[in-house]
Parts: structure tokens; C-alpha cells; sequence
């Protein structure tokens, strides 16, 4: 069981009593009316979802009841810091975090059919 800091309760409290609200730190549109729809979408649904160091948004449902962001390391589950909305995190990169290179897709590829089995022939 995790022990959660909350940076506004000022106390360790049990994972049980919070709540990942998803990505932190997203920008809202200047002007919405003027988004194009693929614009306006993007920032409604769209988020980032690193191997790594990633910054979440998070609810002290069970205490204070509020909003705090926290920078965790997705692949080892380790929680690096906890500040408050406004604040800037100092934690961006971490030593242990190894990228895995990406290969490009390639599209699938189905292999011919032997024409004497089309249609149950053998």
C-alpha cells in the first residue's frame, strides 16, 4: 500500500483516500470559440500517457477534498513529489527511466491463399 503526501493537508495519508484525475498541467484554449473542431477535441480527449516520468492531477477525496498535482514514475510506481495546483514540479527527468525506441508500424500483411483450399477444395 502506498503512503500518498498531501501537500494540502500537510500529511501522509493511505492511497485508499485518493483519486487520479489524469494529466496535469494542460493548457485550455485561449479563445474556444475560435478552435477548430480537431483543436477543440484534441484538448477535450487527448492526453499524454509516458513510459516514465508523468505529471497526474490528483483529488483528496477521502480528506481534504483537494486537487494536487504529483509526478510519478509510471514504470516503477515510484511517487517522486507532491505540489500544489499553481506550483511548477522540479522533478522533469529520471536517471533510471530507460526510453525504448519505437518502430514504425508496418501494415499487415496477409498472406495468399492457397487456391485449392478457397471454397473447402482440398
Amino acid at each position: 500500500m502506498f503512503h500518498i503526501y498531501c501537500p494540502c493537508c500537510g500529511e501522509y495519508r493511505e492511497e485508499e483516500e485518493f483519486h487520479a484525475k489524469g494529466q496535469a498541467h494542460i493548457e485550455r484554449p485561449k479563445s474556444p470559440e475560435n478552435c477548430s473542431d480537431e483543436e477543440w477535441g484534441n484538448y477535450l480527449f487527448f492526453r499524454k500517457n509516458p513510459r516514465g516520468i508523468h505529471h497526474e492531477l490528483w483529488v483528496h477525496a477521502a480528506g481534504c477534498r483537494k486537487y494536487f498535482n504529483m509526478t510519478r514514475n509510471t514504470q516503477t510506481y515510484e511517487i517522486l513529489e507532491t505540489y500544489k495546483i499553481g506550483e511548477q514540479p522540479s522533478h522533469t527527468q529520471h536517471s533510471d527511466v530507460v526510453e525504448l525506441p519505437r518502430q514504425k508500424e508496418a501494415a499487415v500483411q496477409h498472406p495468399k491463399q492457397d487456391k485449392a483450399l478457397v471454397g473447402g477444395n482440398v
